[in-house]
């Protein structure tokens, strides 16, 4: 039981390993997870991550219900917004995030999904955000997210009535990039984050960043951002690199600098 992290030429692979769990996760689980992911988000040498369950069977069914359903934590612990963040709780990482969906993607793991930006699943795939099964609600940018991603009457009858998708009307409605065979599933994940990787890192993280501030800003001001970010970036070493790289006809290398 663990969150493996795994990292190869720029791109981290981060596996939910409870697969007797179908992937649900604990405060223990939950604390690796934080984790990994502010390794990710300070780690110069990580330009793109794959975040995947373990086995067949799951991505993740969120959080282990019996470790939190009737166990509020104190009020001391509600007050401390900033512990344990993940990538849907609102930690900002910049670098991409491709997720690779191989089975049940419930509850936590729908707004964990919902905070990456690449997503690719295989056939047997199941979305749902369940919560209100249970007496509760999607929490961690559940009801935060789904609107941005999905057309109203679709995310409302998600939200609403916890009921399934599957991965061909997730990929119909944009939910997914797409589907892919269960045997390919991970190689194409990892493709996609290698091409992002060879990418300037600087230029990949001000991208990311941009577009996900654009909704929460107006347009002059989003527009004034790209002008002073792509000012910024314009003395970076990797931009001299890059127009040096294409006079010469060759790969670029970039730094990151």
């Amino acid at each position: 039981m663990s969150i493996d992290f795994d990292l190869h030429d720029g791109v981290a692979l981060v596996t939910i390993n409870r697969p007797e769990r179908l992937n649900a996760m604990d405060a223990e689980h939950y604390g690796l997870l934080s984790d990994a992911w502010i390794r990710i988000r300070d780690d110069r040498e990580v330009r793109a991550t794959v975040v995947t369950g373990s086995g067949e069977k799951s991505f993740s069914v969120g959080a282990d219900l019996k470790g939190f359903i009737g166990h509020a934590p104190d009020l001391g612990e509600f007050m401390l917004s900033q512990k344990g963040q993940l990538l849907n709780r609102g930690l900002e990482v910049w670098k991409p995030v491709v997720a690779a969906v191989n089975g049940y993607c419930l509850g936590g793991g729908m707004t964990l999904l919902l905070a990456t930006d690449l997503r690719f699943a295989a056939p047997h795939a199941t979305f749902a955000l369940s919560e209100v099964k249970r007496g509760v609600f999607p929490a961690n940018g559940g009801t935060q997210r789904i609107l941005q991603q999905l057309p109203y009457p679709i995310a409302m009858e998600m939200l609403l009535t916890g009921d399934p998708m599957d991965a061909e009307a997730a990929a119909r409605w944009g939910l997914i990039n797409r589907v892919v065979p269960a045997g390919e599933l991970l190689d194409t994940a990892m493709a996609a984050a290698r091409r992002i990787a060879r990418n300037a890192p600087l230029a990949v993280q001000s991208a990311k960043e941009l577009a996900v501030r654009s909704r929460d800003m107006d347009l002059p001001t989003g527009l004034r951002m790209e002008q002073a970010m792509l000012r910024l970036l314009q003395t970076s070493e990797d931009v001299q690199e890059g127009t040096k790289a294409f006079a010469e006809k060759r790969a670029p290398a970039f730094t990151g600098r």
